[in-house]
């Protein structure tokens, strides 16, 4: 089991940075390239030596809202009574070199999203300013629809320890503006900026006891998006789960536990394009996480869902995750 919680690890991350997977009324969109639940469990660290290959496929879903009386910026336009559906479905390929230092290895990985976002909201059309200066607001509902190539992930640099049962490491996240963006749609599965993230994480997995205490730490730092000239601002991100694996007869190796996360900006928004100001968003949640490792040991399965229990200025709703994960 030991072996397999590293090497499953190796496929990390969905930054699928397209969904609304936390809700932002404060960054662009509602959204940034960070989504809770991404590196949270033993599955999400690298593999060991003697696999160091791992290919992964996550699944997610993400479903929110936003009442008629917030706006939220979104490619330009100003909208409200937002409600968004999002999947994507993110293959990850996962490589563990030779290369040391200073008794740590390095590993390489990237993220490629396919995603389907659907978003209906009420949008601001029109703003008159009368004679005795209050402003006058015509909206309309709309529906948008995208699907299509995410913003692809990278972890160019990806440096991890292993001692015993305890496994720890820091990694660059880079997300790519690969995904396609149109001014003045409601969805977009791209968000046409970059973010580079240091993460640093930790797992122990009880080889002995079966017990799991895994966490994260990141920080998103977001470049400028040129065609709406709007600055989101930068996010600190935190996961902690706790789990509890126990054999499953001869079928192999159940994982049973929780996942929680915190989101939160620690810079505001600016730009020109920032009309609702310097705004900071922020989101906590918590939920169950299920795992399965197959009795060969080179098939693992993870379920988890994650319902956002405090926010602020974001759209608040339940992202699950499904990750399938095979190792050679």
């Amino acid at each position: 089991m030991k072996r397999i919680a590293a090497l499953l690890v190796a496929a990390s991350v969905l930054w699928v940075a397209v969904a609304p997977t936390a809700k932002v009324l404060a960054a662009e969109g509602g959204v940034g390239h960070y989504s809770p639940g991404a590196i949270a469990t033993f599955i999400d660290e690298a593999p060991p030596k003697e696999t160091p290959f791992a290919v992964l496929n996550q699944f997610y879903y993400y479903n929110g809202s936003l009442d008629s009386i917030s706006q939220l910026p979104l490619a330009r336009l100003l909208a409200s009574n937002i409600s968004a559906t999002a999947y994507a479905e993110s293959p990850t390929f996962a490589y563990r070199s030779p290369l040391s230092l200073l008794g740590g290895n390095f590993a390489f990985a990237v993220v490629i999203p396919v995603v389907w976002m659907d978003v209906t909201a009420d949008v601001s059309v029109e703003r008159t300013r009368l004679v005795d200066g209050r402003v006058v607001e015509r909206t309309v509902t709309r529906t948008d629809t995208a699907s299509g190539l995410g913003d692809i992930t990278l972890i160019p640099f990806w440096w991890t320890w292993t001692m015993g049962d305890f496994k720890w490491g820091m990694r660059l996240i880079v997300n790519a503006p690969t995904g396609e963006y149109d001014v003045g749609h409601l969805a977009n599965v791209g968000l046409n900026y970059w973010t580079f993230t240091p993460m640093i994480s930790a797992s122990y997995l009880s080889s002995k006891y079966g017990f799991e205490i895994t966490s994260s730490i990141g920080l998103d730092f977001n470049t400028m998006n040129n065609a709406t000239d709007y600055q989101s601002g930068d996010v600190f991100h935190f996961e902690l789960t706790a789990a509890q694996h126990l054999p499953f007869f001869d079928l192999g190796i159940i994982g049973i536990g929780a996942n929680f996360f915190y989101w939160g900006q620690i810079t505001g928004d600016s730009g020109s394009g920032a009309v609702l100001g310097s705004l900071e968003g922020h989101t906590t949640g918590i939920g169950p996480v299920v795992n399965y490792i197959s009795p060969n040991k080179n098939l693992l399965f993870e379920v988890k869902w994650l319902p956002e229990i405090d926010v602020s200025k974001r759209l608040q709703g339940d992202a699950v995750w499904f990750k399938a994960v095979y190792v050679f």
